[in-house]
């Protein structure tokens, strides 16, 4: 065989990168060296691909000494500059890809690109926009296409709207038309920073839309929480003929699961199966939505219908998700266990998806396996797995815990510091809840509208209301939030709580159609019954029957024959219950539980099927007794007891 030249090994080189072997790409270039052919600039450019497919740094860096000894001619080529730039960003090595484009003296437009994509692919999206302004001060670039996709996506990570407003302003200004690919990017970028709206208003000015187009703006909805508005969006997609892929399908099942509306999953549903459409993931999202629809069993066939060494670890996640969004706990944890069984390690989902079982069957034992499981496997570091923490073990009781937690949580979002603020609410810390909202505001984390919902309670448990009012009016004034039904809640119930019930009724009654609410009523009504104002508790009661009657609900009818009853208006107490009656309303029975030396004691009203009823019911006499000796006495009438059975009677007293 003749001997072979720099460009017959350049060749080979070339084409073991082409066929992705990129380990004998390398020991082809190695060779050629050991030979003494003195590699050219294309030999750098052909084996920097390979290097990078190895993902081995230390080969980078040697090829980078080789670029340096052969001198200026390689150090400057540009080709050389923009591939040696691409295999340091694919290794990790920005430092390095850095010195390599700074020591470049006549930079042009592609060296530049590869340097901004290069900190935005390894999520260094400051660094890449600080390169991009640079780059708009420089001679040597002229931003394009591609410049402009890399500097959007930097944004996107960012999530910052000012910002994602100026790099919007730029690109209208630098060019002269507009490529579809650049207005999805746009789009997906005021997406993240979630301002949707705009997000709609780029779709909606677009002269020509493709299938990405619209897949993003259905996707951008979903992700925003308007699912109803995507659905539309969608029945408007197939009008104009756009055919539906896996990314359309998957936003109708995540708008389906959100709106829990199974009509709609169902039809997506056949719509995969009659045009066989197929995708990783399908079967976990299709359990999900299921699930959320109530549609359990149906989610279970899914499940089952596949071998466990078959189900990937998304589908294990749904399945788990599923059973305690349904409150099926104890099938929840059967399939953790079988997942492990089956050496599916679980992942940060999978964490924060079985917590929530912990928390209802409120067992912290439980939670103390998960979140040691946690540490062993560095997932407590996870901000979903910490979130789900603080939420499990604020439920438990072990507020000090979820402190814990909180604290040693490296990178917070808004839900981790709403759920430490609702766990100290609900543990009556309102000054700690208020102290927290503080720093998360001064952290430059903007508040939602659940964030509000969680403060609003916190300082109405714990009696703050003028600094709770406060946070209400800011709202709207500074952070642009409209008040929606739980937050006027929030604030009847808080006046309400301290006994300004009057001005609890007069705010509820200035919210016009906006208060017409059950919840904002009940929270009233509870409060009038609490602090005795009687006649306006009748005259709220009165509104509030006629909503239930429509939403055939009885919490409130049982509350307002309490009120009846404490005024002694027996013949309303019978009306109100007679009314129950006709209507099949029952109040819910209630129940309780605490965990004892890891056994699970579950309570429900007037059960006699806990192993120790006995004892129990020994104790409740006992305490009865003690409470008629202290100057007890129960709160209904005389004629009442001829309503109610001896069960009844024995539980009200």
């Amino acid at each position: 065989m003749p001997k072979r030249d720099v460009v017959a090994w350049n060749t080979l080189v070339s084409w073991h990168v082409k066929t992705e072997r990129h380990v004998e790409a390398v020991k082809a270039f190695c060779q050629m060296m050991q030979r003494g052919i003195t590699p050219s600039a294309v030999s750098f450019v052909n084996v920097f691909p390979a290097v990078a497919g190895t993902g081995d740094s230390r080969t980078a860096r040697a090829l980078h000494g080789l670029v340096v000894k052969f001198g200026n001619e390689y150090v400057n080529d540009l080709f050389v500059v923009s591939s040696a730039i691409l295999m340091y960003a694919e290794v990790g090595c920005l430092e390095r890809a850095r010195v390599f484009f700074e020591r470049c003296s006549e930079k042009n437009t592609e060296v530049w690109n590869t340097m901004i994509a290069g900190y935005v692919q390894n999520n260094c999206p400051v660094e890449g926009i600080d390169v991009f302004v640079a780059a708009l001060y420089s001679d040597e670039a002229v931003c394009d296409d591609v410049t402009f996709l890399s500097v959007i996506s930097a944004v996107s990570q960012l999530q910052q709207v000012k910002l994602a407003e100026q790099i919007h302003a730029i690109v209208l200004k630098s060019l002269v038309v507009l490529p579809v690919m650049i207005l999805n990017a746009i789009m997906v970028m005021y997406s993240r920073c979630s301002s949707v709206e705009t997000s709609f208003k780029v779709f909606d000015k677009m002269v020509e839309r493709d299938h990405v187009s619209w897949n993003t703006i259905v996707s951008s909805f979903v992700q925003n929480g308007l699912d109803e508005e995507a659905l539309m969006l969608v029945c408007e997609m197939q009008k104009q003929k756009f055919a539906f892929d896996s990314v359309t399908v998957t936003a109708l099942l995540s708008a389906a699961s959100n709106l829990r509306n199974s009509h709609v999953g169902r039809q997506t549903h056949a719509y995969l199966i009659r045009h066989g459409i197929e995708f990783e993931g399908m079967e976990s999202y299709l359990i999900d939505m299921y699930a959320k629809s109530g549609f359990i069993r149906t989610s279970e066939l899914l499940f089952e219908q596949n071998f466990p060494s078959d189900r990937d670890q998304a589908t294990w996640n749904s399945m788990i998700a599923g059973y305690t969004q349904n409150g099926l706990n104890e099938k929840a944890i059967i399939i953790l266990r079988e997942a492990l069984l089956h050496n599916v390690v679980p992942n940060a989902v999978t964490l924060a998806s079985i917590l929530p079982a912990c928390s209802s069957m409120g067992s912290i034992a439980f939670a103390r396996q998960i979140h040691g499981f946690s540490i062993r496997h560095s997932l407590d570091q996870n901000v979903f797995v910490g979130t789900a923490l603080v939420d499990t073990y604020s439920k438990t009781g072990a507020i000090a815990y979820a402190e814990d937690v909180f604290v040693r949580t490296p990178e917070k979002n808004s839900v981790t510091y709403t759920t430490m603020m609702m766990s100290y609410g609900q543990h009556g810390m309102g000054r700690k809840a208020l102290t927290l909202y503080d720093s998360m505001l001064r952290s430059g984390i903007e508040p939602d509208a659940v964030t509000f919902v969680a403060i609003l309670s916190a300082c109405s448990y714990t009696g703050l209301v003028d600094e709770g009012l406060q946070i209400y009016e800011s709202m709207e004034e500074v952070h642009k939030i409209k008040p929606s039904i739980e937050h006027y809640c929030c604030v009847a119930d808080m006046l309400g709580r301290v006994g300004r019930v009057v001005e609890a009724y007069e705010f509820v009654n200035e919210l016009g159609r906006d208060g017409n609410a059950i919840e904002i009523w009940g929270s009233l009504l509870g409060a009038c019954k609490n602090h005795g104002y009687f006649e306006l508790g009748k005259v709220v009661a009165e509104k509030l029957l006629n909503m239930e009657r429509e939403q055939r609900m009885a919490g409130y009818h049982v509350l307002l024959s309490n009120i009846y009853a404490e005024e002694g208006e027996w013949q309303n107490v019978y009306r109100v219950r007679n009314h129950m009656k006709e209507k099949g309303l029952q109040k819910e029975i209630g129940c309780s539980w605490v965990e004892i030396s890891g056994f699970l004691n579950c309570f429900i009203s007037r059960d006699e099927k806990h192993p120790q009823s006995a004892e129990i019911y020994k104790v409740l006499d006992q305490l009865t007794k003690d409470m008629k000796d202290a100057g007890y006495k129960p709160s209904f009438g005389p004629n009442l007891n001829m309503t109610l059975e001896p069960n009844e009677l024995k539980s009200m007293v």
